[in-house]
């Protein structure tokens, strides 16, 4: 496997995730947990751009 395909891997594993985070936080009533999940998902989807960014050779990524 190459570092390019590793990334592509990581990368859809961290989207995977955000996406479970998101839709976990549309399901629960408490609003502190909302936020909570809302917030890990949206860091998880932003380092997700990064790491697409560094798969493609972007060598700037995101900040």
């Amino acid at each position: 496997m190459s570092e390019s395909d590793a990334y592509r891997g990581r990368v859809r594993e961290m989207r995977a995730k955000a996406k479970d985070l998101q839709e976990a936080a549309e399901r629960t009533t408490d609003p502190r947990e909302r936020q909570r999940l809302k917030d890990k998902a949206r860091r998880i989807e932003a380092e997700s751009e990064q790491v697409s960014g560094m798969a493609s050779g972007d060598i700037y990524p995101m900040e």
